[in-house]
């Protein structure tokens, strides 16, 4: 199986239709998405669309689960920038509406798959024991270590960080998708895609210039 990891989207439609079409040109036929997938971009709603016409497999991020319960009203802005932010957030869950975002509130914090090989796939946002907390690329063995929360698994599937890698930890193979809508290197989408058989797990991790034809 040829698996396309996606991350972070952060309702930027058009990198991910870009890294959707690589994918499919790659050969992927399962796509997982590791949360944080509609705010605060622009095209929310498109690219919520976009992710079930692909039937994506996506675990619940940050951004996600705040769409889903946080009342805008709520909030107080300290300046402009977050007045800003509020009022997107405001129009991100109305332009969602009320199904989607119960659909986002209902979303897995922690996806599994077994593999050809007999071990497990866990889709994660941040890390399987908190969704909150990223695993990242600078981070140490020993800081990443409590963060896997003794799940077993033979692969970790994440986002949350931006910043793709992949590494070994122990037993435990670590593989961040980076982020399609919000790379920290500007006018780069990151993914990850995964060839997975009977003999074990082979990572490619992908960079794709925003706009530029495969």
């Amino acid at each position: 199986m040829r698996i396309l990891c996606i991350a972070d989207i952060h309702g930027h439609l058009a990198p991910l239709q870009q890294v959707l079409a690589f994918g499919k040109m790659q050969g992927c036929t399962l796509v997982l998405a590791a949360g944080d997938l509609c705010f605060p971009g622009a095209e929310p709603l498109q690219t919520w669309k976009a992710l079930m016409t692909v039937r994506a497999h996506c675990v619940q991020g940050v951004s996600d689960r705040a769409l889903a319960v946080v009342d805008p009203d709520d909030l107080s802005a300290w300046d402009a920038q977050q007045e800003q932010r509020i009022e997107r957030l405001r129009r991100t869950q109305q332009e969602l509406g009320d199904v989607i975002l119960e659909r986002l509130q209902r979303l897995p914090t922690i996806f599994r798959m077994t593999l050809e090989d007999g071990g497990e796939l866990l889709l994660v946002h941040g890390s399987p024991s908190d969704p909150s907390t990223a695993i990242t690329h600078d981070m140490t063995d020993e800081e990443i270590l409590p963060l896997l929360d003794d799940e077993g698994a033979s692969v970790v599937v994440c986002g949350g960080g931006h910043v793709p890698f992949e590494r070994q930890v122990e037993s435990t193979r670590i593989v961040c998708a980076g982020s399609v809508g919000e790379s920290p290197t500007p006018g780069v989408i990151h993914a990850a895609i995964l060839d997975t058989s009977s003999a074990g797990v082979q990572v490619r991790i992908v960079q794709l210039v925003i706009g530029e034809k495969p």
